[in-house]
């Protein structure tokens, strides 16, 4: 308003312009006026020609012939004020497009496939869960990996069938011998929404890729024995996976080494021991690589929040009820569902770039920056991000009440 003051423009003109009312051209100057509403019908542009010629009209009544006070100055004063409001509605309504592209692209879900061995410990039930009630994820299927896998495959087909989420795609990787008690067995005996062929996992994943390069991320929460196998069959559509978000690995903190004071020391963990070939060749696949391992994911589940999410009869409370007392163990320690947290809720999980080495007996090494006065040869590049901390009462805050959910 007080530009157009400045100009010289009478502050009547000035609400005209502002309101984006239309007077009648006649000299009476009728106060009926027509007001620019932008509607999906009109679009920006169209509000932009509605608005120019308007502001056209304007400045033809003030640079009209009004007797003799009518000056060249008036006129200039009147062509810059046009010229300066259109520039400013220009730029905002450019603004205001870049806005919301990048709201949306903010708000676009993130694509997911999980690879799970989901059916002997009761952790991956529970980040399958968290993922499905998860709207920040589009999860574009699920693969089964290491010992029954086609099992586990029923498993999830029921799991996702009891949460009406069977338009979710369920793929089995190559079975292998088994070395644990599959203790959710019967539930993917009960036969509720089993499917009677599911597609190869490798296959599954690798053509996903295909069709979404670039914007994938592979959660990995069981043994390394599909991503191996991927890697070995096109190592360069692998590489067009976004990120591999992976359950694995002791840096400093072994099993049960879980008190404030100094680390007790690492240990093989279980999904890089079952599949160690596989694992080094994920860390060297070139993929960017974000690593939960036992020092950040040794999450106990108290009996208050089990009891609290236990008792909420939704179906996906009623399933993971069933899972866990199938289990048939008492506190779960909620492993591979820190993997969802950290693609939802980073904060969750602090990351680290690390470089790190597998070595023959599985245990996840810390490899050291060499000394400036010694160091020769290649660089040293971190070849991961690494969460070395987390916050159980956090992860549990938000864990409990969107499992808890309607």
């Amino acid at each position: 308003m007080l530009a157009f003051q400045m100009f010289g423009i009478p502050r009547a003109q000035c609400f005209r312009i502002l309101r984006l009312e239309e007077d009648s051209a006649d000299a009476a100057h009728s106060s009926q006026g027509t007001r620019i509403i932008a509607s999906p019908r009109i679009g920006t542009s169209g509000v932009r020609d509605r608005l120019f010629s308007l502001l056209l009209f304007d400045v033809l009544n003030l640079v009209a012939p009004r007797g003799i006070k009518q000056t060249t100055m008036v006129k200039a004063r009147a062509i810059f004020v046009c010229i300066l409001t259109w520039m400013v509605f220009t730029a905002c309504a450019r603004c205001a497009a870049q806005s919301s592209t990048s709201a949306t692209l903010q708000t676009a879900p993130e694509k997911v496939i999980i690879d799970t061995d989901i059916g002997d410990d009761i952790d991956d039930a529970f980040a399958v869960a968290l993922a499905l009630r998860s709207p920040e994820l589009q999860i574009l299927g699920i693969t089964t990996t290491f010992g029954d896998t086609e099992m586990r495959a029923k498993l999830l087909d029921r799991l996702l069938g009891e949460v009406g989420r069977a338009d979710i795609p369920v793929a089995a990787g190559p079975p292998t011998p088994p070395k644990t008690a599959f203790t959710q067995l019967r539930y993917a005996e009960g036969g509720h929404f089993a499917k009677t062929l599911h597609p190869d996992a490798v296959t599954f994943l690798l053509e996903e890729i295909r069709r979404n390069p670039g914007e994938i991320t592979l959660v990995a929460i069981g043994p390394l024995v599909n991503v191996g196998s991927a890697i070995e069959k096109d190592r360069d559509t692998f590489r067009k996976l976004k990120r591999v978000v992976l359950m694995g690995g002791s840096i400093y903190r072994g099993y049960g080494d879980v008190g404030n004071g100094p680390p007790h020391g690492p240990q093989p963990e279980w999904n890089i021991l079952n599949d160690i070939p596989s694992a080094q060749k994920l860390l060297a696949a070139g993929v960017p690589l974000f690593v939960m391992p036992l020092d950040s994911t040794q999450l106990k589940m108290d009996a208050a929040n089990r009891n609290f999410l236990f008792r909420q009869g939704t179906p996906t409370t009623d399933a993971l009820t069933l899972l866990y007392h199938q289990w048939a163990q008492e506190t779960p320690t909620l492993f591979d569902p820190m993997t969802i947290a950290f693609i939802v809720k980073p904060e969750l999980c602090p990351v680290e770039p690390m470089r790190i080495h597998i070595d023959e007996k599985g245990y996840t090494r810390p490899v050291e920056p060499p000394k400036l006065a010694n160091s020769q040869g290649a660089p040293y590049v971190p070849n991961a991000q690494v969460c070395l901390k987390s916050n159980p009462d956090d992860f549990f805050h938000f864990l409990v009440p969107r499992l808890a959910a309607p």
